[in-house]
């Protein structure tokens, strides 16, 4: 039997559900371990997971929104939901990286009990599953061509490292004794920083995205190679590409023969804009431009 297509959206919806769960269990296990623990880091780590659940969230809901089809007021779709949903991610992350770093400096410089050694074996299956989790989800935003989807698997990623960090930091206090409690708040403040590099980093592809930035060198040309196999077409002036969502949008010049007929060029045309349409690029629609060949 052969295998089903799922539509791009669906597959990130579906990543989407699963992160939710799991997080809404680590958030628990984290924050209950941190308190009994006498681990900050670990209630750090906790914090970043709730903003993955937030921030998650808030993906499931741009997803909804970019899946909408066309419609008088929105004749492009809705695809501009999913960058937009990518940005306010990273700005969630910003957010919680800013609220972690405050408060283990608050941390530091207040004397607390030692963290219990159990905490330890809890940060490592966080870890584990976290890092996993990174990797699938950002696998998926590869294969469907999503910012907001990979922004989502970063935020994966910005738990795992505050995990590690928690890790370290326990792991030092525990070794070095009565004195260096605060290892583990340092360890938070380490983790918070790289976590706003991380949002910084994936903000960018989210504004590109919003102003209409053209997509890498390896599609526009993909797009020009298909178009000029088609017989009869003499050269490919321009070609412009813009990204909406999960689909691409392609302005295109063609240019033919200045002695062809009205009809014929419209049917060239046509068998241009199939041909592209048909194409595994995720492209939605052409518009295509005719030109007489060797006119300036």
């Amino acid at each position: 039997m052969a295998a089903i297509d799922v539509h791009p959206s669906v597959k990130a919806i579906r990543t989407t559900q699963i992160g939710i769960g799991i997080s809404i269990v680590l958030v628990f296990l984290k924050a209950i371990s941190g308190h009994l623990g006498h681990s900050y880091a670990l209630i750090a780590d906790a914090t970043e997971t709730g903003a993955d659940i937030f921030s998650s969230s808030l993906l499931w809901i741009g997803l909804r929104i970019a899946m909408k089809p066309a419609d008088s007021k929105h004749p492009y779709g809705h695809g501009k939901a999913e960058p937009i949903v990518s940005i306010v991610i990273s700005f969630c992350l910003m957010a919680a990286a800013v609220w972690i770093g405050w408060h283990a400096i608050e941390f530091v410089r207040t004397p607390h009990d030692m963290p219990k050694r159990f905490t330890l074996y809890i940060l490592l299956v966080v870890m584990i599953i976290k890092e996993c989790m990174f990797r699938y989800v950002l696998k998926v935003g590869k294969q469907i061509d999503s910012n907001a989807v990979k922004a989502d698997a970063y935020h994966h990623r910005s738990d795992a490292i505050t995990s590690v960090a928690a890790f370290i930091g326990i792991t030092i206090a525990l070794i070095a004794g009565k004195g260096y409690e605060g290892a583990d708040d340092w360890a938070a403040l380490l983790a918070s920083g790289l976590i706003f590099y991380n949002a910084i980093q994936l903000l960018r592809p989210g504004l590109a995205e919003i102003m209409d930035a053209a997509p890498s060198a390896e599609i526009v040309n993909q797009i020009r190679e298909l178009a000029g196999q088609v017989d009869k077409v003499k050269l490919i002036e321009k070609c412009y590409v813009r990204k909406m969502g999960f689909d691409y949008f392609v302005d295109l010049h063609i240019q033919l023969d200045p002695e062809m007929t009205v009809a014929e060029g419209h049917r060239i045309a046509h068998i241009v804009k199939d041909k592209l349409l048909d194409a595994d690029l995720s492209i939605k629609d052409v518009l295509i431009h005719i030109e007489p060949y060797g006119h300036e």
